[in-house]
């Protein structure tokens, strides 16, 4: 497998298929490492017993392998763990095809944990953990010299497939992360996203828009198809890009929304804040299981009077329809089944309803329309759980009990759904201006049912309390990241857009429109405007647009911390005033996922402009 990945590597035109994989891996699994195709030998010089290596002088039997410092071994006569050798009762000869065991392994009891097999290339971390660990500590940078004016060559597509390949050969249909560190962008191979020559730049907006990104669309069709593998397989793909240019997130973006799976993006892998958000990953419940869960599909059921036209999140369509699904599709639709290869407690998805019944037809007094969700997944600890939730709600007639109507109006939610929509079609529309107009289109016909005015006075409009701040939202969105796309490069709006389809409405709400507080002497910090009116000398900012977690020092303020006014007891005030934002500030940094750029600046420092550009 490694030879037809260098090779691929080398000549820059062969492509490792998923066949020539899985016919490297048919040779391999099952068969103990180290143990190559048999070899004639003379039939009657027997083997150790229980498929110990022979001894000192003594010849080995076809198929018999040496153990190696650090890899596994079994019991005797079992030789490989969970594995039988080649040519033994029961166990296929080198070539033929391998008994994978049931496609899903995973224990469907709820009293018994499940039991995961392992064979040659995956094994238990119990099993395998120094090995890799060595492995790892071992690793060295390539050593293969760079041609000035050309970047490293970088194979990321021929990687992930191999790893895609292996998984869904040796474990289908069971829970399992690839967990994908890149560098930079790929250069090699499939997937590929630009050329080795540092004359040739990687894609930007504008080589999008004019048609000329020259491996885009070959690349994108190469990760999508990995995706689909995976989705079928309940395999999720994480990203973890640290690089200081773009290293093809936007091809990729398919394999992360898809799947569900991490994505980081920083400057450096030995930056901090790539270290604290990576080791966030891999954190623990009170029982010491991973809060992550796998291979999940959840599925909606509607009474009477109600359809789904789709889901926004990161999820993919299992293709089940039935009578519920509603023919105008929206988002990831055609489907009351959605597929989400991994799970954590912050992830979120929106469903669109739509009210089946004929217009004009009145609904029985006092029905309630009834919504309910059965999702099944595969728990940390190997168990498979199902979680059924159930709510129903009061049918209103919009003639009639408008106010009641206004009053179950979530400004916030119904923003994030509106930046979910939108981002969606800017991502399928090419970002084209039409998003924009349909945005302000949306805005208009809302404001117009839940609102009084008089025709050709602005100053009479009067909009109900709980839409107020709805349009503020609108008016933040329309510029922000999401649907801005100058002065972004097109993997920072992959990311951003992906951040957004997975975290809940709290935090998708400072993406929209970024909070500031202010801090003062006066009382407790007290939300601002996010306008330059709020920077004061007496005062120190915070401003949280979740990706960036920002402390302003005001002109006095700053003058005080550089005479060491905070040092003296006398000023202690002052001292809890410097301490304040900062306790806030971290609490945010330890509760987000990934973290957050950590900023201070002051009065004339350089990034102030982010309190004026509000990101």
């Amino acid at each position: 497998m490694i030879g037809l990945v260098q090779k691929s590597h080398r000549e820059g035109q062969k492509e490792v298929t998923p066949k020539q994989i899985r016919d490297v891996l048919a040779l391999n699994i099952g068969r103990p490492a180290g143990a190559h195709a048999p070899t004639p030998g003379p039939a009657s010089v027997p083997g150790a017993p229980g498929g110990l290596p022979p001894q000192n002088g003594q010849a080995a039997f076809p198929g018999q392998f040496q153990q190696r410092p650090g890899m596994p071994m079994g019991p005797p006569g079992q030789g490989f763990p969970g594995q039988q050798l080649p040519g033994q009762p029961g166990q296929p000869l080198p070539g033929q095809p391998q008994p994978l065991g049931p496609k899903n392994s995973v224990s469907s009891q709820s009293g018994a944990p499940g039991h995961v097999p392992y064979n040659k290339f995956l094994q238990p971390l119990s099993e395998c953990e120094q090995t890799i660990n060595d492995l790892i500590e071992q690793i060295i940078s390539d050593r293969w010299p760079i041609p000035q004016g050309h970047r490293p060559l970088r194979a990321t597509g021929s990687a992930l497939a191999v790893a895609v390949t292996l998984l869904e050969t040796c474990f289908p249909n069971t829970g399992a992360r690839i967990m994908t560190f890149i560098g930079g962008a790929c250069t090699v191979g499939p997937g590929m996203v630009c050329n080795e020559e540092l004359k040739s730049p990687i894609r930007s907006w504008h080589d999008i828009k004019e048609d000329n990104a020259v491996y885009m669309r070959k690349a994108i069709k190469f990760y999508d198809s990995l995706a689909a593998r995976t989705v079928k397989n309940g395999h999720a793909i994480d990203v973890y890009a640290c690089a200081l240019d773009q290293t093809g997130l936007l091809e990729m973006k398919n394999c992360f929304n898809l799947t569900n799976g991490h994505v980081i993006m920083a400057d450096s892998f030995e930056s901090t804040l790539f270290k604290q958000s990576f080791a966030k990953v891999f954190e623990r419940d009170v029982h010491g299981q991973l809060k992550m869960a796998f291979n999940a599909t959840m599925e909606i059921k509607l009474s009477a009077g109600l359809k789904v036209e789709g889901a926004l999140g990161c999820c993919a369509s299992v293709g089940v329809r039935n009578p519920i699904v509603s023919d105008n599709e929206v988002g990831i639709g055609g489907t009351c089944q959605w597929k989400f290869c991994s799970l954590t407690p912050r992830n979120t998805v929106a469903l669109l309803l739509e009210i089946s019944a004929q217009h004009g037809s009145a609904m029985p007094q006092g029905s309630r329309a009834v919504v309910q969700f059965v999702t099944q997944y595969q728990h940390a600890d190997g168990r498979k759980r199902i979680r059924v939730t159930t709510t129903a709600r009061h049918w209103a007639d919009m003639t009639t009990q408008q106010p009641q109507i206004a009053y179950g109006f979530d400004q916030d939610a119904a923003a994030v759904l509106m930046a979910r929509l939108a981002s969606f079609r800017a991502s399928n529309e090419n970002d084209s201006p039409d998003t924009m107009r349909w945005l302000d289109r949306s805005l208009i016909r809302l404001i117009q049912k839940f609102s009084e005015f008089h025709a050709n006075d602005p100053n009479s409009l009067k909009i109900n309390e709980r839409f107020q701040a709805y349009p503020q939202f609108m008016f933040h969105m329309r510029r922000s990241q999401f649907l801005q796309v100058f002065n972004n490069s097109p993997d920072e709006t992959a990311y951003y857009r992906h951040i957004l389809f997975v975290e809940n409405v709290g935090e998708s709400t400072s993406m929209i429109q970024p909070m500031l507080y202010s801090y003062s002497f006066n009382g407790p910090p007290e939300p601002v405007l996010l306008d330059t009116t709020s920077i004061q000398p007496d005062k120190i900012l915070l401003m949280d647009d979740y990706f960036h977690v920002l402390i302003y020092h005001g002109q006095t303020i700053d003058q005080w911390k550089r005479a060491n006014y905070h040092e003296d007891p006398q000023y202690a005030t002052f001292k809890q005033l410097l301490e304040a934002p900062v306790e806030d500030a971290q609490q945010l940094l330890a509760e987000r996922f990934p973290v957050p750029r950590y900023i201070q600046t002051q009065h004339e420092g350089s990034q102030v402009r982010k309190i004026f550009l509000g990101k």
